[in-house]
């Protein structure tokens, strides 16, 4: 299966565990207008059994997983297998989150079986060193954020962000790279792709936010802005 060709600059929504339901179902479908508004690429993840209905509802977002492994058609009772995803329609998988650590070994297995059924791996680094090292295995986007930073509401530096994203491109040219860490307003949004961010996103700047629609309003936005002035590619 051919995989989703991601337009730059995107955008993440990555509610984690703290949305589910139709909590999680109304932050999708305001995700699912403004890409449509604003022609974006907008990847939106959520719980395995949320993803279904986001799916049939939301045609302009990209679904994702927040985790996949590596096993095959068979025995591995309670884990997550890629066929399944990719059946249901499921177009990406984040791995090697900080939340949810991979060892290299499985890493490395669960990208090659991604590839295999069509789904785009979006892999996790905390530093500069882990995103060189996880470039190797040519993820389709690699997220260079620094553990330290999740949750927090502060944002890597420009140094960090463009040294980061450089040494991913250095050996993997192309993967593309998300700077996302602490990202909770527009002009967080904005800086990041000033900073040579192929995309950014978030977390808690979003749903926990006086008003997380708004905010995602304000972000998509900075989004736009930021691909006129700085993207060659629509």
């Amino acid at each position: 299966m051919e995989k989703t060709k991601l337009r730059k600059p995107f955008f993440v929504v990555n509610p984690k565990s703290y949305l589910y339901g139709e909590q999680a179902y109304a932050l999708a479908r305001k995700a699912d207008e403004l890409a449509a508004r604003y022609d974006l690429d907008c990847m939106f993840t959520a719980q395995l059994i949320d993803l279904p209905h986001i799916i049939a509802e939301c045609p302009h977002l990209i679904p994702c997983a927040q985790a996949m492994e590596s096993l095959v058609p068979g025995r591995g009772m309670g884990h997550i297998l890629p066929e399944a995803l990719a059946a249901a329609g499921v177009k990406a998988t984040f791995l090697n989150h900080a939340e949810n650590p991979l060892t290299v070994h499985e890493l490395a297995a669960t990208i090659a079986r991604a590839n295999e059924v069509g789904i785009l791996t979006v892999v996790c680094a905390d530093s500069v060193e882990e995103g060189a090292a996880i470039a190797q295995l040519h993820p389709d986007v690699m997220v260079c954020e620094l553990t330290s930073l999740i949750g927090t509401g502060q944002v890597a530096g420009e140094e960090y962000m463009r040294g980061s994203t450089e040494a991913v491109k250095a050996i993997s040219p192309e993967t593309l790279v998300l700077q996302a860490a602490g990202i909770s307003s527009g002009e967080n949004v904005y800086d990041a792709i000033r900073f040579g961010a192929d995309g950014t996103g978030g977390t808690s700047g979003i749903v926990a936010a006086d008003d997380p629609m708004a905010t995602l309003e304000e972000m998509f936005a900075a989004l736009d802005q930021a691909r006129t002035d700085f993207c060659k590619e629509a």
